[in-house]
């Protein structure tokens, strides 16, 4: 019975720590404002330094970036537009963010994955083909209309499409003051340095002169 009692104990254990652990740490204080200036010395923490109190402001807490359309004149026709903490200060260590994603006709937002947050998404206009893949490879997907909201697991492949012939536009939220975006095909074909094209070729079972006809389309950023 007392190592029943024991286990019992343990799983209940792991659980809350589970729980506590997926997302961001709790803060503790009412604000800790991101002092963007300490980044440039050689400090580095698993987030941002706070601002003296006395040096925070309102504007600290206030973004206005998603107010306008962001340009879709792109290759795969949308626009994330972010207000995370690398660019809303009073972010920092709240453990939340949003983003506005603007799409083209037919725009897409490629598949990802968001490592650190799971997404909420709401469509304030238009008609957007979404879904993601279960580490089982089940995809969920549906179509979602102005008006409705759709869910994206923490850490799991997804995409959205607008399907019309009109701009759309959704507002995401994230349980995550950065919660990081990473491109299945970015990642892939424009790491820095570059994955090696025969290691790409065997993955996806093609010849290696396709990989880098697939790379030159994506120029490394770093």
């Amino acid at each position: 019975m007392a190592k029943l009692i024991l286990a019992t104990f343990a799983v209940v254990f792991l659980a809350l720590a589970a729980t506590s652990l997926a997302g961001d740490p709790d803060m503790l204080q009412d604000v800790c404002v991101a002092d963007y200036k300490s980044l440039r010395g050689p400090l580095r923490l698993n987030g941002i330094p706070c601002k003296r109190l006395e040096n925070v402001t309102a504007n600290d807490f206030f973004f206005d970036g998603l107010t306008n359309a962001g340009n879709t004149t792109n290759a795969v026709g949308s626009l994330v537009t972010a207000a995370s903490v690398e660019r809303l200060p009073g972010l920092n260590t709240m453990g939340v963010s949003m983003a506005r994603i603007d799409y083209a006709p037919w725009g897409l937002s490629p598949p990802h994955t968001h490592p650190r947050a799971t997404e909420i998404m709401f469509v304030a206009e238009g008609t957007l083909d979404v879904g993601f893949v279960t580490t089982a490879n089940k995809l969920f997907t549906r179509t979602v209309s102005k008006g409705e909201v759709f869910v994206f697991p923490r850490g799991l492949v997804h995409f959205q499409r607008n399907s019309g012939n009109t701009s759309a536009l959704a507002i995401a939220a994230f349980n995550s003051q950065l919660p990081g975006t990473q491109s299945i095909a970015d990642t892939l074909f424009g790491a820095a340095p570059p994955l090696p094209s025969d290691t790409l070729a065997r993955a996806f079972q093609v010849d290696g002169g396709m990989v880098e006809s697939i790379k030159s389309k994506f120029p490394p950023k770093y």
